[in-house]
């Protein structure tokens, strides 16, 4: 009985750039990102398949429609223009990070005034830090050249999810890690969708089945077992 109704699932070409531990064609899953959302768009009754490009590449890629879903979005207004946004299914902390011993200290936006922040390119953190003009940012392709812009003294910050971080410092910035370390507050927590685009007659649809199986796969405990082999907890 499933042989026909598989051969008949519709097909969604996935995208992301490689962020480990979330999207990268290197680890097992291509990622945990990738993993939760390929197992519950199947569950949901589509089949896909993965392509890893650079960010921008992506969303040109979802807004031209040469790809379906984008995987690892975070909301932003303009976005909304020409996709549509699943219910959040991960929660990214985002958290600054210096150089150890920097001594800098944050409440508010005001206070990183006097800093440069590298930032990853075309990201969306979150509106205020965005649209803040006094900021000193500095856009970077990755957070590996950030953190070592950070460690070289060239930007005083750098930018990003703290599951992120804490993998490179493990790997990759193995040799730099212990001369980083995060600010106490985080700047913020986004939530991360997948976004489809909206020229896919079907998108809200698609939205709508893959929001129920991740309820699903929390429920019956497949979404925890996913990020517990990528070492990682649980929903917040």
């Amino acid at each position: 009985m499933l042989l026909p109704w598989l051969a008949c699932a519709e097909h969604l070409r996935l995208v992301a750039d490689s962020w480990p531990p979330f999207t990268d064609q290197r680890l097992p899953g291509n990622g945990v990102a990738t993993e939760l959302v390929s197992t519950a768009l199947s569950r949901a009754g589509y089949t896909s398949d993965y392509r890893e490009v650079p960010w921008q590449r992506a969303v040109l890629g979802v807004q031209r429609g040469d790809y379906d879903v984008l995987i690892t979005a975070w909301y932003s207004q303009e976005r909304e223009a020409f996709g549509y946004f699943s219910a959040p299914y991960l929660v990214n902390r985002i958290r600054l990070v210096q150089r150890k011993g920097a001594a800098i200290s944050f409440s508010k936006l005001s206070d990183l005034y006097a800093h440069e922040i590298a930032v990853r390119r075309g990201y969306a953190y979150f509106p205020a830090f965005t649209a803040d003009r006094q900021l000193q940012t500095v856009e970077v392709s990755s957070f590996e050249n950030a953190a070592r812009m950070v460690h070289r003294g060239r930007v005083r910050l750098a930018l990003e999810d703290e599951y992120v971080a804490r993998f490179l410092f493990n790997h990759a910035l193995k040799d730099i890690a212990d001369d980083l370390e995060f600010l106490p507050a985080p700047l913020s927590e986004n939530n991360l969708h997948i976004l489809i685009r909206l020229s896919h007659a079907g998108h809200a649809e698609i939205a709508r089945r893959f929001n129920a199986a991740i309820a699903a796969m929390q429920a019956d405990g497949s979404y925890a077992e996913i990020m517990a082999r990528y070492g990682l907890q649980g929903p917040r």
